[in-house]
């Protein structure tokens, strides 16, 4: 196997939960020791957020757990006794990165803040996420990803126009909070490994889910007025939505004004591409209303299928509505190798999606399952036993 571009990178990791989890497993899947800090009784209660369940008895692991934990070490530290937090102390002297989503001056209280292990390790990346972020007045609040979905305005432009507010189906803020952690860490890193200089970021779900609203908040901060709720259709973008067929629906994404008159040729109204109510995607978004009924009309002649076919012929942007068995066994889904499996180490085969990025030199491999509460506990200690007294990083 080679090299993978985080090895001999350390992360100490105090999340639990989604967006912490999500965050360092891409970590250690691009190579990363991540050491995942768990409290003794439980641990992280995602452990517990089932069915479904993959083995069975005590030792069956919870899907929920097994979706954002894979190449990780699990170790058990009390850090409410002087030993507990000694070694995560200890810890924290070999690690690159501590990631953490306690609230605002939670580990601080354990002597284990920014200050306390930046001042042991002055080259360490830190990483702070919370709901609302270290500052603020909001800041000592919980936050939960359905209640970012709320606060944020997500919910407000998601559902049926006429319809209540709705969340997305996943908990999307925290993997966007995940994601933005994880690239402002390796930016962070970046900077330490050249200057020799750590730092502490600050990731708020809140704030993240505000940049991942783009082109919405663009039109509010533009526009000025509340952007609307249009269902499956775009605020910006006619036809760029899900239309009736023989046997159910199925999703049109037309971008620009050439593949609205290929969909014109193929449902055989070559006439709307040159009427001036639809010509250009401005006449199509103010006339939305009127060109949505002559479309839907048209496409409940034929099937999904036979619209995605012809559409697709033509180089018109469109696929299939599919539930998530039907995708994950889609043939290029599976082409990509995607879903992997492993074995995990109560014995039972579970699959997983796989990092979803292709390096051409350095592909991150599902190289540990999710591992059990505590398991790697005696093999970290005995490491950290073995390490120089003095090392400060690396």
């Amino acid at each position: 196997m080679s090299r993978l571009p985080l090895s001999d990178v350390r992360v100490l990791d105090f999340t639990r939960v989604l967006a912490g989890p999500y965050c360092t497993m891409l970590l250690g899947d691009m190579g990363a020791d991540v050491i995942k800090v768990e409290e003794p009784e439980r641990g992280d209660e995602t452990r517990q957020w089932g069915p479904p369940w993959a083995g069975e008895g005590d030792a069956a692991m919870s899907a929920y757990y097994l979706c954002a934990n894979r190449n990780k070490r699990s170790i058990t530290l009390n850090l409410k006794s002087e030993a507990g937090r000694a070694t995560a102390r200890r810890l924290a002297t070999t690690a690159h990165i501590v990631v953490e989503n306690f609230k605002p001056g939670g580990l601080a209280a354990y002597g284990l803040g920014y200050a306390d292990l930046a001042a042991l390790n002055p080259a360490l990346v830190y990483c702070s996420i919370t709901g609302f972020g270290q500052t603020g007045p909001y800041s000592d609040r919980p936050g939960y990803d359905f209640v970012i979905q709320a606060m944020s305005g997500l919910m407000s432009i998601t559902g049926e126009a006429e319809g209540e507010p709705y969340k997305v189906g996943v908990a999307i803020t925290d993997v966007i909070a995940g994601l933005f952690a994880c690239t402002s860490i390796l930016a962070a890193l970046r900077h330490a490994e050249v200057t020799g200089q750590g730092q502490h970021l600050d990731v708020s779900l809140l704030d993240t889910a505000l940049a991942a609203l783009v082109n919405v908040a663009s039109n509010a901060l533009i526009g000025g007025a509340a952007p609307a709720r249009y269902g499956n259709a775009h605020p910006n973008i006619v036809p760029y939505q899900t239309f009736p067929s023989a046997d159910g629906e199925f999703a049109v994404a037309v971008g620009n004004d050439r593949q609205f008159a290929a969909l014109c040729r193929v449902i055989g109204r070559p006439d709307l591409s040159v009427d001036a109510r639809y010509a250009t995607n401005p006449a199509r978004v103010t006339n939305r209303d009127a060109l949505i009924a002559i479309l839907s009309e048209s496409f409940r002649a034929r099937t999904s299928a036979a619209w995605v076919e012809a559409l697709l012929a033509e180089g018109v942007p469109c696929g299939a509505v599919n539930d998530i068995p039907t995708i994950l066994r889609d043939p290029h889904v599976q082409a990509r190798g995607l879903v992997q499996s492993i074995l995990l180490a109560n014995g039972a085969l579970a699959q997983m999606i796989g990092m979803p990025v292709g390096f051409s030199q350095t592909p991150p491999t599902l190289r540990h399952p999710p591992p059990a509460h505590g398991a790697d506990t005696e093999a970290v200690l005995q490491e950290l036993a073995d390490a120089p007294l003095d090392i400060l990083g690396h």
